[in-house]
């Protein structure tokens, strides 16, 4: 446990906890921007098993906000890629790699077995899905969106009281064509702003595992770090 001592140490984490996080299973959907400091800081932490699914590659116009990777990994797998740095930087957790796109077809074959799916997505009808995975399994979906300067974070788990991811975005196949168009995400986004929302979304995912501390289940933080005006809005 030397590796994690730093951390067991913290108030209501304990052996306990840590063991907790070796036995835990976290899906991430998307290894970019967001997935970047969520897996890399989960793989710290020392969970147990790390899921990731993305069918991009490496690319060098992303390369200021996905920090898992380097310039001599362009054009390659980001799923393969990611999976071997966390490994280097933890060896003792499992990492699963999938190059796919979760899509209607193999949703619930990717997300199965895992006990958190954190969303490190950028588009609508991705979250939709895996929205309605962890309502079927009964299982937490960490939420996170960035645009520019700004993002926002929740936990969806409609058993625990919460609304539904779609009561906040609606599915876009009931939007007008002028509705579909307002909520398409925009990719213009500083490099920092990922790393402080997904490093929310990873600091959200511990506090589940572990049990320690007030999770965002059926709220909404957000920030602004032009400013840094926080929110935190109550559903």
């Amino acid at each position: 446990m030397t590796r994690y001592q730093r951390q067991i140490a913290l108030e209501g984490w304990s052996t306990e906890g840590q063991a907790r996080m070796q036995q835990s299973k976290v899906a991430i959907v998307g290894v970019g921007g967001l997935g970047s400091p969520i897996s890399l800081y989960l793989a710290a932490a020392g969970v147990g098993t790390i899921g990731l699914i993305d069918n991009d590659t490496v690319s060098l116009n992303n390369l200021q906000r996905q920090v898992l990777y380097t310039e001599d990994e362009i054009g390659q797998s980001k799923a393969i890629k990611a999976a071997e740095r966390l490994k280097k930087i933890n060896s003792t957790i499992t990492v699963k790699c999938f190059n796919s796109r979760l899509d209607q077809n193999n949703f619930r074959n990717l997300l199965d077995g895992y006990d958190i799916v954190i969303d490190g997505c950028d588009n609508f009808a991705t979250r939709h899905l895996i929205a309605k995975y962890c309502e079927e399994a009964d299982i937490p979906y960490i939420y996170g969106a960035i645009h520019g300067f700004e993002g926002q974070v929740s936990i969806f788990w409609p058993s625990k009281g919460t609304i539904r991811y779609s009561d906040l975005y609606p599915q876009t196949e009931s939007l007008s064509p002028e509705g579909v168009k307002a909520i398409v995400p925009d990719n213009s986004v500083a490099g920092t702003t990922p790393a402080v929302v997904g490093s929310i979304m990873a600091n959200e995912a511990i506090k589940l595992i572990v049990g320690v501390g007030e999770p965002l289940i059926g709220k909404l933080w957000t920030i602004d770090l032009r400013n840094l005006e926080t929110n935190i809005i109550n559903f």
